[in-house]
């Protein structure tokens, strides 16, 4: 999580346990019991930044949209799944919610497909 805050907002996050709100219409990035960090104080959420759908090998929701438009959204997938296997994804830091990105590979096809 501290990977996800700006700057100066980083600082001061003490020993609290915080969940991260991955809901659209959700303000908030993370909250604890006693705060709320907002969406636009991380890292993924700065204005210009793309929705992203993997964190670690930076492929946005608008190129996955696309590559399954193209039907070339296979290539993708296997390429974050091998590396994957490989131990070469870093979700615990790059993501901010903290988990892998594959069910939303999954959950976007669906949704292409429906």
């Amino acid at each position: 999580m501290l990977h996800q805050i700006t700057f100066p907002q980083n600082l001061d996050l003490g020993d609290e346990d915080y969940a991260f709100c991955a809901g659209k219409d959700c303000s908030a990035g993370y909250f604890s019991e006693s705060r709320q960090i907002p969406k636009t104080s991380l890292r993924a959420f700065q204005p210009g930044c793309d929705e992203m759908l993997c964190y670690c090998f930076d492929i946005s929701v608008s190129t996955y949209r696309t590559a399954l438009s193209e039907g070339t959204a296979k290539l993708i997938r296997e390429f974050v799944i091998q590396n994957t296997k490989k131990d070469l994804c870093v979700c615990m830091t790059r993501n901010p919610s903290g988990r892998c990105c594959l069910a939303d590979f999954k959950r976007m096809e669906h949704d292409h497909d429906h």
